[in-house]
């Protein structure tokens, strides 16, 4: 069984993660738990710091566990010998050839993970990203066949003691999201998910996530209280269901998913935050869609190294950023401080950086 490598990323830009272990607790009002984090790094971006000053900035914040969207051989020599954590990731462009080929997936891992272990500490590959929801139908019929054959590669390499094969789902995989009970998985994503779902079970793979209350709430400002999608004090809801109460949305968005598994005939996989994030900056009176400004602030970290939002890490500059009424840093990541964000639980997790 491989090692396992988990992350629950919040914030993009570079977002952190941290990891859940399990569906809401029995008791009447949902608590988060503890965990790990670490960060998303993208680079998709034209000032963003080289790998090497990521590395700085890195270990400078004190992050060991870092994800990313690709497998760019000069990341992955910048992370040579500094004892991070990483999980590379296969890009929804190529996951056509190597679900169509064995030799090459096996090619990818040769030349994209073994090639830099073990010096470079890489401990998964996610397959694509978002695929199912999305809107290419062919990327959808691809996904299971690339993530059973670059596992059969890793396995084949004897490296699935130390990869682990994991995908991450956006909400756009769910249907009937409210209440959570409630939630199931779209009928057109149904036929592709469980044969998806039997595999990750097969191999010890859990559910991964991509939540965003951020994005909920702007998506619909009139019906959600953006308190309830912040951390921030607020009524809540309760589930008619299961009578259980929540404070806040990300907690509802994980049991929602927790409850499409469960009629999906998995009720006992485990469910991992992949990616969360909350914008530090957008345009005054945006509307129900996000807008580009907002689009441009996710991240814990400003390109120059400096904090975006003050969640207890240090940048390689002080940060000069103004607060903002949805910036992490006005209201300590609402909740973060309040055993939220941060507290989180999981068994073995790692995680990893976003600079999206």
């Amino acid at each position: 069984m491989a090692r396992k490598c988990f992350w629950l990323c919040v914030l993009s830009l570079p977002g952190f993660w941290i990891v859940f272990s399990a569906i809401a607790s029995s008791t009447m009002t949902v608590q988060a738990f503890t965990g790990t984090y670490g960060i998303n790094y993208g680079r998709i971006a034209d000032n963003i710091p080289s790998p090497d000053e990521v590395v700085s900035l890195l270990k400078a914040a004190k992050i060991k566990n870092v994800r990313i969207y690709d497998a760019d051989h000069n990341v992955l020599k910048a992370f040579s010998g500094t004892g991070l954590e990483l999980e590379v990731g296969l890009p929804n462009g190529f996951l056509k050839e190597t679900s169509a080929s064995e030799e090459h997936a096996m090619n990818w891992v040769k030349e994209n993970v073994q090639a830099f272990l073990p010096e470079t500490h890489i401990c998964g590959i996610a397959i694509g990203n978002e695929v199912l929801g999305g809107g290419d139908l062919e990327l959808w019929g691809a996904l299971l066949g690339a993530a059973k054959n670059i596992y059969k590669a890793v396995k084949s390499l004897n490296l699935d003691g130390v990869v682990q094969i994991t995908t991450a789902h956006s909400q756009a995989v769910f249907s009937n999201s409210f209440p959570p009970s409630s939630c199931i998985f779209r009928e057109n994503v149904v036929q592709y998910m469980r044969p998806l779902l039997e595999f990750l079970t097969e191999i010890g793979s859990p559910f991964c996530l991509n939540a965003y209350p951020f994005l909920a709430y702007m998506s619909d400002p009139e019906n959600i209280d953006i308190n309830y999608a912040l951390f921030e004090s607020t009524k809540g809801i309760i589930d008619p269901k299961t009578g259980l109460h929540y404070d806040n949305m990300l907690d509802a968005q994980i049991d929602a998913a927790y409850a499409a598994l469960a009629d999906a005939g998995y009720r006992k996989m485990e469910v991992i935050v992949t990616e969360t994030g909350w914008a530090s900056r957008g345009d005054e009176n945006e509307a129900a869609a996000t807008g580009p400004t907002s689009e441009r602030n996710f991240g814990l970290f400003k390109a120059d190294g400096s904090i975006s939002y003050d969640v207890g890490f240090h940048g390689l500059k002080s940060s000069s950023s103004d607060s903002s009424y949805l910036s992490l840093k006005s209201f300590r990541a609402r909740g973060l401080s309040a055993n939220h964000i941060f507290s989180l639980t999981f068994s073995a997790v790692t995680l990893l950086l976003l600079l999206r």
